[in-house]
């Protein structure tokens, strides 16, 4: 399928729905893809079943502090030059690109790579969400090397990153996109497309469409955008959803620290709601408690949203007195096996409270 500037809306929309809070801010990334379409670059998606299990594709993405990126705003051509720099490392050309997690502007740099360098994107990911190291992706949970990866800057400077595992390749690029400004863009987990269809969360580009169209159509049929919400996922992998909190930020605190966002929300409860919820952060949303009782915590999404418009809040835009409403969301089972927690599960993140499905949890 070809993308059009509406699609374009929808799918920032509903991918800063599942980047949980992370991810950078996908108003920037549409802009991007918005200028390819506007200088007559098409933007084709393809369904991973279509992809030839011999063909060669590079994932693209921004990595970094999403705080970075509100004051250093890519030009689009940074992730261009990283594919292009491993493509000649390996003696390779890819024949497709796709994004390495569904959140916020990483959704969108790889339609502005796939326009620019005449590639089609494929529909889907791997993280289902938004996740804040490059080790966290289900490609390597069942096996795909990360590197060798290329990680560039806005000046055209670049590293090649050739790591013993995907842990050092996280470990050894963050401390270069810490000096390249604190965000770089990369290209990583190069793969064939049968490993593709085996590791990789399918058609999470279409879903963050059909969640940005869903809350945009129920807006303007003036019916309520968070029922909508919560009656279309039951239709796709994230089969559950629920409103776990509704009230007004009484504190935001952050700060960026090693290559990331770190903070902690807290919400005073409204209406049908009481007390304090109380949100951790590491560029995404992690845990939330309430009077210490956990009510959602990683992988499942914790999405911060305002009460008034259906509009997910990244957690840079987190400000205090916004009105919001918390809603948490199981992810696909690709992501709750044994092998998938021990790579992004709470362990992962020094949480010291096992993971629990959303939909066992009491309110």
């Amino acid at each position: 399928m070809k993308l059009n500037s509406e699609d374009l809306k929808d799918l920032a929309l509903g991918a800063a729905f599942l980047g949980t809070g992370g991810g950078g801010d996908p108003y920037v990334g549409r802009l991007m893809a918005q200028q390819c379409l506007d200088e007559g670059l098409e933007i084709e998606v393809i369904d991973p079943s279509d992809l030839d299990d011999e063909a060669f594709v590079i994932p693209t993405a921004m990595m970094g502090a999403p705080t970075v990126l509100v004051e250093k705003i890519p030009s689009g051509e940074e992730a261009v030059n990283s594919l292009q720099v491993l493509e000649r490392h390996l003696g390779r050309k890819a024949q497709a690109t796709m994004p390495i997690e569904i959140g916020g502007i990483n959704s969108t740099i790889p339609l502005v790579v796939g326009a620019r360098l005449g590639l089609p994107i494929v529909d889907a990911d791997g993280m289902g969400r938004a996740f804040p190291q490059l080790e966290m992706e289900t490609f390597g949970v069942y096996g795909v090397s990360g590197s060798p990866m290329v990680v560039s800057d806005e000046d055209g400077d670049h590293a090649l990153i050739m790591a013993r595992d995907n842990r050092d390749m996280e470990w050894l690029s963050r401390g270069v996109a810490i000096r390249m400004g604190g965000c770089a863009y990369i290209a990583e987990y190069s793969m064939s497309g049968a490993d593709v269809k085996r590791t990789a969360i399918p058609n999470t580009l279409t879903l963050a469409m059909r969640i940005g169209r869903t809350l945009r159509e129920a807006k303007s049929r003036h019916l309520n955008p968070f029922e909508a919400l919560l009656e279309l996922l039951p239709k796709t992998l994230y089969h559950h959803g629920r409103i776990i909190f509704t009230g007004k930020i009484a504190d935001m605190r952050r700060e960026t620290r090693n290559g990331f966002s770190l903070g902690h929300a807290r919400i005073d409860g409204l209406g049908r709601f009481s007390g304090t919820m109380e949100i951790e952060i590491q560029n995404e949303n992690l845990i939330a408690r309430v009077g210490g009782v956990v009510k959602a915590i990683v992988p499942d999404l914790i999405c911060i949203m305002d009460s008034e418009t259906a509009e997910p809040i990244t957690t840079e835009n987190l400000r205090y007195g916004q009105r919001v409403s918390v809603m948490a969301v199981a992810v696909p089972e690709i992501m709750r096996t044994p092998e998938a927690l021990a790579v992004f599960g709470p362990s992962c993140f020094g949480l010291d409270h096992p993971f629990v499905p959303i939909e066992t949890m009491a309110l």
